[in-house]
């Protein structure tokens, strides 16, 4: 059995139109000889409308209800797309996340996926040409429903993919990746393979073609993705393990902003490494994601910043007061945006460093925080200049 796993976004499903055309889509891929397990986001601004209701009803909804609203969006794409196939010829059947018994941990809004139970999709498979899975979603060990955040449907398309052992193709309306926003530089390249840790760079950078968890997954169990528009026929992009060997490996692979990160400043803290795990574990407790971190002791006080990119400034101030007490000062001074270079060719090659901040330099930007790993540069940036600094780098490193 031949078996390809596709996901459509919500942009591909927005309405009638596009559920037809995505249903052809799928029809030609079966008859071509595959079994079709398709994946599926809420109709367009589905989710959007939905979580803009429960906050017109609550300002803090609850988690599980929120869990239970937002995975109704993906229940309606599923049908629509099942009715659209049947209508065409096709032997088409729809699911949602507990009937396939996808497992999760029990992180309401933002759950991961443990287990994928793939019995039913085999054997559903035997007389039926196409499976669509509600995406996002997924049951935890009390039956609840949960739902993946940002970027869920990507996960379950993936996943589901790894555990049937096949090829992934993921449609929206984006017609591969580039080597930066095209809209930011229109000059950028659109690239035919990319490998798993440059994709998986990129996209924890901002890159929103396929999300960083759906990537860890498709590099844990090599997993071949590929990146395509639903509206277009035009030749997309392979994510894989390793590049070709015709294909000469770039040094620098793309460039990315990521747009409203908050700084936050704790001064004048105690120079001992008791209070800086407090912090850390207060933060991972409430759930935030710390991202660039900066420490600096002048022997008597440690001064610590950190980045976030959650909306939750307030929160964590006022938390963050109450466990330190009113000798620090805790502050943040506005929004920020990150800009980073990405590039497997970096591990081998010299001087991208150099020619990073010298691009800033010229610019006359002056970076508030860096951090780097042998594949990456990035760099906290005062948002006014981001994207003429993103059109230089794309600019001077070729991309």
């Amino acid at each position: 059995m031949r078996i390809v796993v596709q996901k459509y976004g919500g942009s591909s499903v927005a309405d009638t139109e596009r559920i037809r055309n995505v249903a052809e889509r799928i029809k030609r891929k079966a008859e071509a000889g595959y079994k079709v397990v398709v994946v599926v986001s809420a109709m367009g601004k589905t989710t959007d409308n939905l979580l803009s209701l429960a906050k017109s009803l609550s300002v803090s909804p609850n988690p599980r209800e929120m869990d239970m609203l937002l995975s109704t969006g993906e229940q309606i794409s599923i049908a629509l797309l099942s009715i659209a196939l049947e209508e065409i010829g096709m032997r088409a059947k729809s699911f949602n996340a507990f009937q396939l018994n996808i497992k999760t941990t029990d992180q309401h809004t933002k759950a991961r996926i443990k287990d994928i139970d793939d019995d039913m999709i085999l054997n559903t498979l035997k007389d039926h040409d196409v499976i669509i899975v509600a995406g996002f979603q997924g049951i935890d060990e009390s039956h609840d429903l949960t739902t993946l955040g940002r970027g869920g449907s990507d996960t379950t398309a993936v996943a589901l993919a790894a555990k049937l052992g096949c090829l992934c193709e993921i449609y929206s309306d984006v017609d591969g990746i580039y080597t930066c926003d095209p809209k930011i530089y229109p000059a950028a390249k659109k690239v035919m393979y990319v490998t798993y840790d440059d994709m998986l760079e990129l996209a924890s950078l901002g890159a929103k073609v396929l999300h960083s968890r759906a990537v860890e997954i498709a590099k844990k169990y090599d997993v071949k993705v590929y990146c395509a528009s639903s509206f277009t026929d035009t030749e997309g992009t392979y994510v894989i393990n390793k590049l070709p060997e015709w294909l000469e490996e770039p040094v620098v692979t793309g460039a990315t902003i990521e747009n409203g990160q908050t700084k936050i400043t704790i001064s004048d803290l105690p120079d001992d490494d008791e209070t800086i795990s407090k912090i850390f574990n207060k933060l991972s407790g409430m759930g935030i994601n710390v991202d660039m971190i900066s420490f600096f002791s002048d022997g008597k006080k440690t001064h610590l910043s950190f980045t976030i990119v959650e909306d939750h400034k307030d929160s964590i101030i006022k938390s963050l007061e109450e466990i330190l007490g009113d000798d620090v000062l805790i502050s943040n001074d506005g929004q920020y945006s990150k800009i980073s270079i990405v590039g497997v060719g970096m591990r081998s090659s010299t001087g991208v460093a150099a020619k990073f901040f010298s691009l800033l330099s010229k610019s006359g930007v002056k970076p508030v925080l860096v951090t780097t790993s042998e594949i990456k540069i990035s760099c906290l940036v005062k948002p006014e200049k981001s994207q003429e600094i993103l059109r230089t780098m794309a600019k001077e490193f070729d991309l």
